[in-house]
């Protein structure tokens, strides 16, 4: 069992990865962005526009982030994307009454404008019995919280946080005994997230990216977590542009202190383009 837990890293582990080398702080907007017009903009939620809550029905938006996320749109001309782990209903709970173009469920769903129909991105549902037992995880203390998000599912221990080895267990258990069920875990702030394997974030921004108006654009990416690494590392692909908040993540060109910091860059980003 060992073997198995030593393969699923989690939020004690993060720093590993950071990088001491990542740049200490994000160039001023208009020298990042000159052009809002050639530039497409992905942004992750939780922990990155929105700081993170006990759980996650807790979220709010905080006032003026919807006028600057719907100025960013009418700059770019709709390329602008909220990329995340939530499912595409969930976001529109978030933000109601707005709409923006989305990839969610970590790749699963993708909405290119706020008028287009949702298409799921090639992401078989996860196995119903799979899903069951990893359900029922959540009995393990009362502070586990279970999102059930269609393609993953998420279980959040931010009010238990006694439970993240037992939780981290007893998935590795479920693995070794489906040694051949294409799933993966994904080891986030005080959740595990465990998702069909064959989509990620990058694969959706990758789609995401052969679409008008997002198509021919360079990326600018936001994200805080662990899931967001896949799209930090495609970021030079697209000649793009990758951000991370609260921590130096390698691979990136910057990075921010915390939500109130980005929100305040992509304010910034709306006056500097009106001058």
């Amino acid at each position: 069992m060992k073997s198995e837990l030593a393969e699923i890293p989690r939020d004690d582990d993060r720093t590993m990865r950071d990088d001491d080398d990542a740049p200490e702080t994000v160039p001023v907007p208009r020298a990042l962005v000159p052009h809002l017009s050639e530039t497409a903009i992905l942004l992750d939620i939780d922990g990155t526009l929105l700081e993170l809550m006990p759980t996650p029905r807790e979220v709010w938006v905080p006032p003026g982030l919807s006028k600057t996320l719907n100025r960013l749109v009418e700059c770019t001309s709709g390329a602008l994307a909220l990329v995340s782990g939530r499912s595409l209903n969930d976001i529109d709970l978030i933000f109601a009454p707005d709409q923006f173009p989305v990839v969610g469920g970590h790749g699963a769903e993708m909405r290119l404008s706020p008028d287009s129909e949702a298409v799921a991105s090639h992401a078989p549902p996860m196995d119903k019995e799979l899903k069951r037992r990893l359900a029922a995880i959540a009995k393990l203390s009362p502070g586990i919280l279970l999102e059930d998000k269609g393609y993953s599912l998420a279980l959040h221990y931010r009010l238990a946080p006694h439970a993240e080895k037992a939780i981290y267990a007893a998935v590795s258990l479920i693995r070794a005994d489906l040694p051949n069920a294409p799933i993966e875990v994904l080891p986030g702030k005080c959740v595990c997230e465990i998702k069909h394997s064959g989509f990620t974030k990058a694969s959706g921004v990758r789609e995401l990216m052969t679409h008008e108006p997002f198509k021919g654009r360079r990326p600018l990416f936001i994200g805080d977590d662990v899931t967001d690494e896949s799209v930090f590392a495609i970021m030079p692909d697209m000649n793009g542009l990758a951000f991370s908040v609260g921590r130096r993540a390698r691979g990136v060109n910057g990075h921010f202190d915390a939500p109130s910091d980005v929100r305040e860059f992509l304010a910034h980003l709306v006056d500097d383009n009106a001058r």
